[in-house]
């Protein structure tokens, strides 16, 4: 049997929430898709480090931000039938304003939004990125 399997090295995305419960949303270019979409702070995993690891430098560079305190809120697996990617999701609170450091390739702009109206648009479909719909979700049942 022939199958396309496209290897990842996997991933981390950010719910981050401020005091105010307030999320960071990234609008995002996303050239592939040719569109702009609402994600979380999220990136590959670089030289095998730990998720973890990904998911504070991820959203250091994108967002600008630094935490505190961090939660798991477990696994998400992008399309298992074509890919190996997971994508390890986590809440940060405790947030401190840092400086967003930018890949050349990297288009978006940050915005802050009430979590409840990003569920809702993560409900309505406004929200249609895989790892962002979950990490909203989850994060909903810690808060």
């Amino acid at each position: 049997m022939l199958m396309d399997v496209v290897r990842h090295p996997g991933g981390a995305a950010v719910v981050a929430l401020d005091k105010t419960r307030r999320v960071c949303l990234l609008r995002q270019y996303r050239a592939v898709m040719d569109e702009w979409l609402w994600e979380l702070p999220a990136g590959k995993i670089d030289n095998q480090e730990p998720p973890l690891e990904t998911a504070r430098r991820e959203l250091q560079e994108e967002a600008g931000v630094e935490a505190s305190r961090w939660q798991e809120l477990g696994l998400s697996l992008s399309s298992p039938g074509v890919f190996t990617e997971r994508v390890w999701l986590y809440l940060a609170q405790g947030l401190r304003q840092s400086t967003q450091q930018l890949e050349e390739h990297e288009i978006l702009e940050r915005h802050w939004l009430d979590f409840e109206e990003a569920l809702g648009w993560a409900k309505s479909g406004k929200i249609s990125d895989a790892k962002t719909v979950v990490g909203l979700f989850r994060a909903g049942y810690y808060l």
